[in-house]
């Protein structure tokens, strides 16, 4: 008798059928490249596509064969990196130019001003019709947008892998039951799941945890330069982080007060400088991106931590001296905070913040204690940092 194959009967070739269109599901998805292809340029103004790759080549120092200088790409790069690179970026330029003419344009690149872009350009030699072509290619780019970041092909891949081992696996194990002694089936299905579970723990446990983050931000600013080269103390920028939850963001009024004299830096020359005065003339905010952040059901206080504990910013933000890109130096957990309290001994003498703790004050007096943990005085109360 002939089996239905949508039928009661027919259980372990459904789930066969159901394994391969997940299968075919996960390849099928289109890819960005074709997504790109079908994209068409938004560029109007006369280039073609053939005119606009031109361009994109004489940036990326594919053209012309033979030169003397640098390409634009050895200094200007087109992907984010994970160091600072004191030259703008092809987006800061090509965001900043986009509104002006060619001619306004090729006056910056032909003949600069500054004295750091002078000597790199100085040896820079390309024809009128080709530095338009560049000019198009760099308008492309601040119509279209930054380029998105690619997946992790391999965290990927190896997910995937793992989801397949699982179901041919189960199917195996349940349905096909080929594969003898079956002891093998459910040794490979038991350490399949056991990654598969170990990966989405940890997935899940890094969950709003962001430690070593070091986003892009609107200027090139270090942390080195300012606070370590130059001495500038912390709660000259950050002015309220000894009576305020937060430590607050300078604002462009606080630049002004150093870059009113320092029109060029050593390093970026006027680009990274002249945005500052860009915002200061418009009266626009510069819009810095947050590094350190914790979830809104955690309360921190920056007033309880530097104003009345005393402790000092290196304490949690590590040596920010030393980066040029701020980089979130803790993981900032609830364990990290916890372990801190456990340990941390309290500034007693001469604190009015304690004042009123007058038991402990007694018995350091007395000298039955010579020290108060954080954690003595409710640091570790979860309606402390949870209410």
């Amino acid at each position: 008798m002939r089996k239905n194959f949508w039928g009661k009967s027919a259980l372990k070739n459904r789930m066969v059928f159901l394994s391969l269109l997940v299968i075919i599901s996960l390849f099928s998805l289109p890819t960005h490249a074709e997504k790109e292809e079908s994209h068409s340029s938004v560029i109007t103004d006369g280039f073609s596509h053939e005119e606009l790759k031109r361009g994109e080549r004489f940036f990326k120092g594919l053209l012309p064969f033979e030169r003397k200088a640098e390409s634009c790409v050895s200094c200007h790069n087109i992907l984010p990196v994970d160091t600072l690179n004191w030259n703008p970026s092809a987006m800061d330029i090509a965001l900043k130019y986009a509104a002006t003419d060619f001619a306004a344009f090729e006056q910056v690149v032909m003949q600069p001003t500054g004295k750091k872009m002078s000597e790199v350009h100085q040896l820079f030699d390309i024809s009128n019709n080709d530095l338009k072509l560049v000019k198009g290619y760099l308008d492309e780019m601040a119509h279209e947008g930054p380029q998105p970041e690619k997946t992790n092909i391999v965290w990927l891949i190896g997910l995937i892998s793992l989801i397949l081992v699982v179901l041919w696996a189960s199917t195996e194990l349940l349905l096909i039951r080929k594969v003898k002694p079956r002891i093998i089936t459910v040794t490979v299905l038991l350490g399949a799941f056991i990654w598969l579970t170990n990966m989405l723990y940890h997935e899940a446990v890094d969950l709003g945890r962001q430690e070593a983050y070091a986003p892009l931000q609107p200027i090139k600013f270090s942390h080195e330069v300012h606070a370590g080269l130059n001495q500038t103390d912390c709660f000259y920028c950050h002015s309220t982080a000894e009576y305020s939850k937060s430590a607050g963001i300078p604002s462009v009024n606080v630049c002004m007060n150093c870059h009113l004299i320092v029109r060029e830096g050593t390093n970026s020359g006027k680009f990274e400088i002249d945005k500052i005065y860009h915002a200061f003339e418009n009266n626009i905010p510069i819009e810095w991106v947050r590094v350190h952040n914790l979830p809104d059901h955690v309360f921190f206080s920056h007033a309880q931590h530097v104003g009345a504990g005393k402790l000092d910013c290196a304490e949690c933000h590590g040596p920010v001296e030393e980066m040029d890109v701020l980089t979130q130096h803790a993981d900032l957990s609830m364990g990290w905070c916890l372990d801190c309290h456990k340990t941390r001994k309290v500034q007693f003498i001469e604190n009015d913040y304690y004042a009123t703790y007058k038991e402990f004050h007694d018995q350091i007096t007395s000298g039955m204690i010579d020290s108060v943990t954080v954690e003595q005085i409710g640091g570790t109360d979860c309606m402390k940092c949870h209410y």
